[in-house]
């Protein structure tokens, strides 16, 4: 086998390896949009409290 082809079939290997660990990975990895969503919701929240103005007590 010509030494190029070997070194393209050596480098797509070691690719395909890298590829897959970085899926199992990232499938390991909680989802980080939830925690986002959330956290941005309550960030939005807090600062309207923050801008309403105070109730008026009697």
């Amino acid at each position: 086998m010509h030494t190029q082809t070997q070194l393209a079939r050596h480098r797509t290997t070691k690719l395909r390896r890298q590829a897959r660990a970085h899926r199992l990975a990232a499938e390991a990895r909680p989802p980080r949009q939830e925690l986002r969503t959330r956290l941005g919701w309550t960030l939005v929240e807090v600062g309207l409290r923050l801008a309403a103005p105070a109730p008026a007590t009697p």
